[in-house]
């Protein structure tokens, strides 16, 4: 499913984020970004060490902000790697902190002048993120933020699992 968004494409696909060929991915790491589970695991097995040996040089990454690095042996040329909040009960700016991911995981691509960029769900794993609540958060901050940004050509959503590619496109038609 895909939509057009001013001059960019918002689009969804349920597969494996590691095997993409945008650009740029994004990992949903952890703040030591040293890898983990998960996205996180799958991305640091299928780059190889050339990504973790730039982990280690970004010194870590607050929740909320994201950091970049080669895509090591993957097709993307870079990971941009950015640390979702740990859902406790949606009041400890958790809705706010999941929308800064995605909105500075694009910033960076910005800067950068990445124009394809795929996303997974972040904080929907193991951070324990509603998916339905997640979903709507990560599309409109998206959707929002291709608006006033032509220059970000395509945005990705790879989902694992049908259940979360159900969820984001309840979500997309929503918006």
């Amino acid at each position: 499913m895909e939509i057009q968004v001013g001059q960019s494409v918002l689009e969804l696909e349920e597969g494996d984020i590691t095997r993409q060929d945008t650009e740029a991915i994004v990992n949903a790491a952890n703040t030591s970004l040293l890898g983990g589970g998960g996205v996180d695991g799958a991305i640091h097995r299928a780059g190889g060490p050339k990504i973790l040996e730039e982990c280690r040089q970004l010194g870590g990454c607050p929740t909320g902000e994201a950091r970049i690095t080669t895509g090591g042996n993957l097709q993307a040329r870079y990971v941009i790697h950015t640390v979702g909040p740990v859902y406790r009960d949606g009041l400890h700016r958790e809705p706010e902190l999941l929308a800064s991911c995605y909105r500075e995981s694009l910033k960076l691509a910005t800067a950068k002048g990445i124009k394809t960029v795929a996303f997974p769900s972040i904080s929907t794993g193991a951070y324990g993120y509603p998916l339905a609540a997640a979903a709507r958060i990560a599309l409109q901050t998206v959707k929002a933020y291709l608006a006033e940004h032509p220059e970000i050509e395509r945005v990705r959503f790879v989902l694992f699992g049908r259940a979360a590619y159900a969820a984001y496109e309840t979500a997309l038609k929503g918006l």
